[in-house]
C-alpha cells in the first residue's frame, strides 16, 4: 500500500447520545456548539466529520443503541455552508433504508452545495425492527445492498445513469443534480470479514466498528486492497492527548501500523471547550507520528 501520512477525523459530538459513550455536556449541545467544533476542526486539518443513521429507533432498542440521532444530509447539509475544507462521511447510511437514486440525488445535492466534499459510508444494517417499521426487506438486505452499491457507484456521479441489476434497474432518467466528484468515495461499515471483503470488492474503503485493530491488521493481511484504499476506525479506550500525549501518539502509531489510514476522534472530553482542546492536542499528537500502512 501506498504510504500516507495518518490523518484523523471527528466522531462528531451532540449528534447521537450512545449509552455510556457521550459526556453530560452533549445531552443539552446547541446548533451553536456543533457548529464551533466544525469550524475548528476545519481549521486543524481534521480529514471528516462524522453523522450516523437511524431513522426510528425502538424503544427496546433505545437503552442499548440511544435514541438520538441527528439526520445526515439536514446536518452536514448546514454545516457545509458553516465550513470550507473537511468532509462529510455518512457514518454508515443504512442501504436498505433508501432506494440508490434516492441517495444519489439527496447526496449527490449535498456533494453539490459542498463542492465536493462527500464521503458516502453504508452499511447493510442489523435492526430488525427498523426495517420492518420502515416496510424495507431484512432477510435478503446482504444482495440488496451489493446490488445498491453497484447501482450507487453508476447513479452518483452521472447525470443521466443506467444500471440493471438484481434488485434496482433504471434508465432513461435525469438525476439533476448529481455529484460534483467525478468518483464520491464509498466506504462500507460493518464488524465482519464480510465487510470487508465487501468493501475490497465495491467500495473505496471500510469503516469497521467493534474490532480492534490488531483484528484489523490480521483481516487486511488476508485480502488484496486496491491502491489508496482507506481503512477508518476509532480507538478502542478513549483517548487523552492533553494529559498523555505520549500515549496518544503510540495509540495512534499502533493503529497506523496495523493498516488503519484515518484515525476516528474519541478522547476523554468533560465540556465544548475541553472537546475543542483535546481537537488541537490530539492533532498535535497526530503529526508525530505521519507514519500509516
Amino acid at each position: 500500500m501506498a504510504n500516507r501520512g495518518m490523518r484523523l477525523s471527528v466522531a462528531t459530538p451532540i449528534l447521537t447520545m450512545l449509552p455510556g459513550a457521550h459526556a453530560r455536556w452533549e445531552e443539552h449541545g446547541s446548533i451553536a456548539d456543533l457548529t464551533r467544533i466544525a469550524q475548528v476542526a476545519d481549521r486543524l486539518g481534521y480529514h471528516h466529520l462524522t453523522c450516523s443513521e437511524h431513522v426510528v429507533v425502538p424503544v427496546s432498542e433505545a437503552r442499548r443503541r440511544g435514541a438520538r440521532y441527528w439526520d445526515p444530509l439536514a446536518t452536514f447539509g448546514y454545516l457545509a455552508s458553516q465550513t470550507r475544507r473537511i468532509r462529510f462521511a455518512t457514518y454508515v447510511l443504512v442501504l436498505g433504508y433508501h432506494h440508490p437514486l434516492e441517495i444519489a440525488k439527496r447526496y449527490g445535492t449535498l456533494d453539490h452545495i459542498s463542492g465536493g466534499r462527500l464521503i458516502l459510508g453504508v452499511g447493510v444494517g442489523t435492526l430488525k425492527e427498523e426495517f420492518e417499521l420502515l416496510g424495507a426487506p431484512f432477510d435478503d438486505r446482504g444482495a440488496r445492498a451489493d446490488d445498491a452499491l453497484k447501482a450507487l457507484r453508476t447513479a452518483l456521479s452521472r447525470r443521466r445513469p443506467t444500471y440493471h441489476g438484481a434488485f434496482y434497474s433504471f434508465e432513461d432518467l435525469i438525476v439533476d443534480p448529481c455529484a460534483v466528484q467525478d468518483h464520491v468515495p464509498i466506504w462500507v461499515g460493518g464488524r465482519t470479514r464480510r465487510s470487508l471483503q465487501r468493501a475490497v470488492a465495491l467500495a473505496d474503503g471500510w469503516c469497521p466498528f467493534s474490532v480492534t485493530a490488531e483484528q484489523v491488521g490480521r483481516w487486511l493481511r488476508e485480502v488484496d486492497r486496491p491502491p489508496d484504499f482507506e481503512v477508518v476506525l476509532a480507538p478502542e479506550r478513549l483517548l487523552d492527548p492533553g494529559k498523555e500525549p505520549a500515549a496518544t501518539e503510540d495509540t495512534l502509531a499502533s493503529m497506523a501500523a496495523q493498516g488503519v489510514t484515518i484515525v476516528v476522534t474519541r478522547v476523554v472530553h468533560h465540556s465544548l471547550e475541553h472537546y475543542l482542546e483535546q481537537l488541537e492536542a490530539l492533532m498535535a499528537a497526530g503529526t508525530a507520528h505521519p507514519s500509516s500502512d
